[in-house]
């Protein structure tokens, strides 16, 4: 393959990421606590390797990906245990199989033995990183803004975890919003140094604007589909090329 081809597949390969990560953003345009994902792009350049001597190739390179922290739109439910955050803090959870992960999906109900737990059963963490239970007399709970949940009837019950990730773009998603950190390691939880505060009654939305995300998301794929035409016509170039020295021989 010559130079133009390889820039052409530099560019189709970094598009089809893209796609890929911009579609999985518009899919959960919907999802309660969801934080959206975007490229990064760099441009490698190679000294004098084009046609005519001394001219400088410029390939695309994938360098990853960052997860966009910005505060998602709070609505109100009046649902007591639907909660969000205001501020940079995140909720931590243990799933199902018994890993310590982190999300911002407010949405919570309890199970039969009375542990605060996510939609998809996953229990939510106190500041300790222990589960939450609460007395089946409880009656009604309040939660303050510091996440410390009490009822009239059995008083302080606990304190919801909010915790700092300084190592958040380093983290993998796992589905529901939830992030987990990579090959299973474990760090001590760091309780939230910053203003974050716990609302109740709201439910924090994705931070996806849907309108943004499918303007980028045709332009990805013209720019995919140009870097295809271009390997192609080089390819169709290539084969007319052979055609005629093969006739003249």
């Amino acid at each position: 393959m010559d130079n133009s081809t390889y820039v052409a597949l530099s560019l189709a390969q970094a598009m089809e990421r893209e796609l890929d990560m911009t579609a999985n953003n518009m899919a959960n345009a919907n999802t309660a606590g969801f934080k959206g994902e975007h490229m990064i792009f760099e441009s490698y350049l190679l000294d004098g390797a084009g046609v005519q001597e001394g001219e400088d190739i410029s390939f695309v390179l994938d360098k990853g990906s960052f997860l966009d922290t910005t505060q998602g739109p709070v609505s109100q439910t009046a649902n007591p245990l639907d909660l969000a955050l205001l501020g940079q803090g995140w909720f931590s959870y243990e799933t199902t199989d018994g890993q310590l992960a982190y999300g911002r999906d407010g949405r919570f109900t309890l199970d039969t033995q009375g542990n605060i737990i996510t939609l998809n059963g996953s229990r939510l963490l106190d500041v300790g990183g222990g589960s939450i239970t609460v007395p089946q007399d409880a009656g009604e709970l309040t939660i303050a803004r510091d996440g410390t949940i009490s009822s009239a009837t059995n008083g302080v019950l606990g304190q919801i975890g909010v915790f700092d990730l300084p190592d958040l773009q380093s983290l993998e998603r796992i589905g529901g919003g939830m992030f987990v950190r990579p090959d299973g390691a474990k760090a001590p939880l760091q309780v939230s140094s910053v203003n974050t505060e716990v609302v109740q009654g709201s439910i924090e939305g994705s931070n996806i604007e849907p309108v943004m995300e499918m303007t980028r998301l045709m332009q990805v794929q013209r720019a995919y589909e140009r870097a295809i035409n271009l390997m192609n016509d080089e390819d169709d170039l290539r084969q007319t090329t052979l055609q005629r020295l093969n006739n003249v021989s």
